[in-house]
């Protein structure tokens, strides 16, 4: 019985249609067709029933979907573990962060790393603050880079991960430049509702942003507009002239130089982050640690 029968199995059942399975499956109709009936010769019964329509289990089918689940997903669990044994993973270095943290401070570690990173692979794996903690917990990821504030909860047992404080930022709020080079939607005394470009919820900038306004008793007047879980976005939406945005300094300090962007508060309007790296505090790999060591040393 091979891994490949058992996949076929379980797409065959999903798609419910020979032809569909086996454009996912990327091989002929009739070399898919082939491969189930070596698994029922496998099974010695039939696990699918013969006719017209959409493709139907048999009883033994429906039993054995279950298990096939179950056995398709411990090998391919057991051949990583093998490859992993084997040395081939030992070049591969998994860090979890945040879309934006990626493109910042992420995108300058990549080229200051390139020397240790020759012939290896750092995996980027973007996702939400919890996610991204959850990750380095369940060692899915050597490494977790996330924004710390007193604002954002992260809980970490102190005696298994370590950090390192790798870069500070803020959030400033940003509008469309005029041609004066003035922001398009400033805050002032006289200020009318401003459009505001919020984050998501579930996003740990929007948390920031948030958290601040709450508690500023100087926070401008502002119209929700837009709300996204994209600072990318927003950076367009900003660049667009559709409102004000609270953006990272690294990401739009060249735009402000240049006038295409202007700041829209003074410094009360900031939030002021520092941005960490976690690890475990047991011994990582070879190329981990030099990461971790180059990143120290900074």
């Amino acid at each position: 019985m091979q891994l490949k029968w058992l996949e076929d199995f379980i797409v065959l059942a999903q798609e419910r249609s020979y032809t569909r399975a086996a454009e996912l499956r990327h091989v002929t109709h009739p070399a898919f067709g082939r491969r189930i009936r070596a698994l029922e010769a496998w099974a010695g019964t039939p696990l699918v029933e013969r006719g017209g329509g959409p493709v139907t289990l048999t009883p033994a089918g429906q039993s054995f979907l279950e298990t096939a689940g179950h056995m398709a997903r411990s090998l391919a669990q057991s051949h990583e573990e093998l490859q992993s044994l084997a040395g081939r993973q030992a070049r591969t270095v998994t860090l979890a962060t945040g879309r934006t943290l990626a493109r910042t401070v992420v995108a300058d570690w990549l080229v200051r790393l390139q020397p240790i990173l020759q012939g290896a692979e750092l995996c980027i794996r973007t996702r939400a603050l919890a996610d991204t903690v959850a990750m380095l917990e369940r060692s899915e990821a050597d490494f977790s880079l996330v924004y710390h504030h007193p604002a954002l909860a992260i809980r970490l047992d102190a005696r298994q991960f370590m950090h390192l404080t790798v870069a500070s930022d803020r959030l400033v709020p940003v509008s469309r430049a005029t041609a004066q080079g003035q922001a398009l939607h400033r805050f002032g005394p006289d200020a009318t509702l401003i459009p505001y470009l919020a984050y998501a919820p579930q996003l740990a900038l929007g948390r920031l942003v948030e958290d601040h306004l709450a508690q500023n008793p100087h926070a401008p007047r502002l119209q929700r507009v837009v709300e996204c879980d994209s600072a990318d976005a927003h950076y367009e939406y900003v660049q667009k002239g559709l409102g004000v945005a609270w953006l990272p300094w690294s990401m739009v300090h060249a735009d402000c130089k240049a006038k295409r962007l202007a700041v829209a508060g003074d410094a009360r309007m900031e939030v002021r982050f520092d941005v960490r790296l976690y690890r475990p505090k047991r011994r990582l790999g070879p190329l981990a640690e030099a990461l971790w060591k180059a990143l120290s040393q900074r």
